[in-house]
């Protein structure tokens, strides 16, 4: 598959109106070859997954987030070593949190959410996902489940006594009080995310809604890959490779 071809398939993939909506918010952060064979995936762009990479042959690295700018000089190390090792980068942000096979209905999928009532758009603001449980379950199991499919740790504040059966969710950086009173005036009794602040924290409890919190990284992981297991259903030929990220942000083991 050509670059060309790619950047046709990304088309073909988000509507027209989404990609011009967050037209400054995907694209490359680099194009160091024209023929993609092999194609890398992680949710953020660092020296550490460049690395890997290299050692696994990547034509070129898909991930959510860019280089972030206010990480001083990484960007430019990183584009540095994407020129030296002959990789290309595309980024893609916006568009893959509001679309619908994105990162948090991915997460909602992951988990085991079966009615995916709505899921995240942008109206101004961030709206979170909302998605319900055919069968109600204890809090305890979706803690579990969330710890299993994350493989990490999962911070959990268990705010009323019922059951879980609906829930909001919005990935990476859905930790304002804004998307907890959305999720809340949908009905929702629990909501996940992948950052917390206090005012998160004490919201959720003021309102009695449970909260679980992940990590940026690895509540979104998801929707990247659903994007590149759809890359490759258009072109069988691609081989995918999923680049590791630390789980850093948690920064302790259970």
């Amino acid at each position: 598959m050509d670059i060309t071809k790619f950047e046709t398939m990304i088309h073909e993939l988000f509507p027209r109106e989404l990609l011009e909506e967050f037209d400054d918010d995907y694209g490359f952060t680099n194009t160091s070859n024209s023929l993609i064979k092999t194609i890398g995936y992680s949710t953020n762009l660092s020296i550490e997954v460049i690395e890997q990479a290299r050692t696994a042959k990547v034509d070129l690295i898909i991930t959510h987030h860019d280089a972030w700018d206010f990480i001083y000089g990484l960007k430019d190390e990183c584009i540095k070593r994407l020129k030296e090792y002959n990789i290309s980068h595309f980024w893609i942000h916006g568009p893959l949190d509001y679309i619908e096979f994105g990162t948090c209905t991915s997460l909602m999928n992951k988990i085991g959410i079966e009615n995916i009532i709505r899921f995240s758009e942008y109206i101004n603001l961030s709206i979170p996902g909302v998605g319900e449980f055919k069968e109600s379950k204890s809090f305890e199991a979706l803690v579990d489940k969330m710890k299993v499919e994350l493989d990490e740790p999962v911070r959990a504040w268990k705010n009323h006594g019922n059951k879980v059966k609906k829930v909001g969710v919005l990935t990476g950086a859905g930790h304002s009080t804004d998307h907890i009173k959305f999720a809340l005036d949908q009905g929702c009794d629990t909501y996940i995310t992948g950052e917390a602040s206090l005012y998160t924290i004490q919201y959720a409890k003021f309102a009695g809604i449970n909260l679980l919190v992940g990590s940026h990284t690895f509540t979104e992981i998801f929707g990247v890959e659903s994007l590149v297991l759809k890359i490759k259903e258009l072109n069988e030929n691609i081989s995918l490779v999923k680049l590791q990220e630390e789980h850093f942000e948690l920064n302790h083991k259970e």
